[in-house]
């Protein structure tokens, strides 16, 4: 595996902070939902853990709702443990019931595998895979190296036995659903990562899983089999044994605002991968976080000081205009995301679709195209003149709406004001593009077609 790169650096070397101050860090973010008793403590001894967190590679990219689980990951190697990310090969094929409507569609093995290598590159990104990182370097493993070569009746012999039907069915994640239909398949989810868990335990020494909230269910479930396994009694930690395992629940992220985190306006994911979401179309989802919301996500998606987050929500309570909270986040999760220099041309990017100058650049208006509101037109479109043309580009529903825009001063393109509807296009930037401003701050990118 390769190092972490770009602002994920400084991940495993921060392991002054301590475990002992993980559980502070976490609450005061916002990100603490709940932990077994025995955690604190256990985080307190100064011995070393591993904890793993499980990503579901059913789709061939993370997208913002994976950065919950990816930043408690990161938190955790920060503070000296060593985070184990585990990848869903095998619980992919079957589907978690957990925050789910209906079942989830089951993908081929090659189709797994496949997504699974371009997940791995996105956590190298934020966690630190270096070896040389010792005991805090962080792991990648696949549950489907293991659950592939467990056979069924060893399964139901060393697993199944030791849960009964009514603890399985007082699971909220199986309650939630059972009204409207769980197969058995998803319904055996519990117990298979309950599997992982104990194999993790076991083989790898793995002490924690965290997970979001409403994995709780699951995350016991793999406790108890831990217990059983052990030959451990229950109530054994009441009479002053330590638990062999531990769990960490994150709060489930709700928007004050209202709105779904993680989704654009129009509904859509909002990609790790840069080639579904470009560096600007994701640098501006942070950069359009409503006011209430910011806060929240400066404390949950980067690793900046309480200090400096609570500057940043005076200068907005003082200034929101500004939106330097806004910025501050956009910034310090793109570059983490894509890097720095990516980072920065999307803010370049962002800068020239707001301002009060049009984009002129060539490269830049290719990045662009598509991420914004964007056209095409042809040769004949620009024969016919600027106003027609801002028609053809669904700027304006009509030729006269355009005329009574271009008599107030309201249309330009290019940079170029635009006097009379049958004024000629002027030339196309790069032998390509147009940039059509409406107003004073309205621009479409147009692209000449093939």
């Amino acid at each position: 595996m390769t190092p972490a790169t770009g602002s994920a650096e400084g991940s495993a070397t921060d392991a002054s902070l301590g475990l002992g101050n993980l559980l502070d860090e976490l609450s005061w973010r916002g990100m603490l939902h709940d932990t077994t008793p025995g955690l604190p403590a256990r985080l307190a001894s100064g011995r070393p853990i591993a904890g793993y967190n499980g990503f579901d590679p059913s789709g061939p990219s993370l997208h913002v709702g994976h950065l919950v689980p990816i930043f408690g990951l990161l938190q955790f190697q920060r503070h000296g443990g060593r985070p184990v990310a585990l990848l869903g090969g095998g619980t992919g094929m079957i589907g978690d019931p957990s925050g789910t409507s209906a079942e989830r569609n089951l993908l081929d093995r090659e189709t797994l595998d496949a997504n699974a290598v371009t997940i791995r590159t996105q956590l190298e990104r934020f966690l630190d895979f270096d070896a040389s990182a010792g005991d805090r370097g962080a792991l990648l493993v696949n549950n489907l190296d293991w659950l592939g070569q467990i056979g069924l009746i060893d399964w139901l012999r060393d697993v199944g036995k030791h849960f009964t039907i009514p603890y399985m069915l007082a699971k909220d994640s199986v309650q939630v659903r059972l009204d409207r239909g769980l197969s058995f398949t998803e319904f055996s989810y519990m117990l298979i990562q309950a599997t992982d868990y104990e194999h993790l335990h076991r083989e790898l020494g793995v002490d924690l899983q965290m997970g979001g909230a409403d994995q709780w269910g699951n995350i016991t479930a793999g406790l108890e089999l831990i217990r059983r396994r052990a030959g451990i009694e229950a109530g054994a930690a009441d009479r002053g044994a330590e638990e062999p395992a531990h769990a960490l629940a994150y709060r489930l992220l709700l928007s004050p605002s209202g709105a779904k985190f993680g989704k654009t306006e129009g509904g859509t994911s909002v990609w790790l991968d840069a080639e579904r979401t470009s560096p600007y179309a994701f640098y501006q989802y942070w950069l359009n976080t409503d006011d209430r919301d910011v806060g929240t996500y400066l404390r949950w998606f980067t690793l900046l000081g309480r200090a400096e987050i609570e500057a940043l929500e005076a200068s907005l309570a003082a200034r929101p205009e500004a939106r330097d909270a806004q910025r501050a986040l956009a910034r310090d999760i793109t570059t983490r995301t894509h890097g720095a220099s990516t980072a920065q041309q999307a803010e370049a990017d962002a800068a020239a679709m707001f301002g009060d100058r049009d984009p002129a650049d060539p490269a830049q208006l290719e990045r662009l195209y598509g991420s914004v509101d964007s056209f095409e037109f042809s040769d004949a479109d620009v024969t016919a003149g600027a106003g027609a043309v801002s028609v053809s580009s669904g700027s304006y529903s009509s030729n006269s709406a355009a005329r009574r825009a271009i008599d107030q001063g309201g249309l330009s393109i290019n940079g170029q004001r635009i006097a009379a509807f049958d004024q000629p296009v002027p030339d196309l930037i790069g032998g390509r593009f147009l940039v059509i401003r409406t107003g004073k701050r309205t621009k479409r990118i147009g692209r000449l077609r093939n």
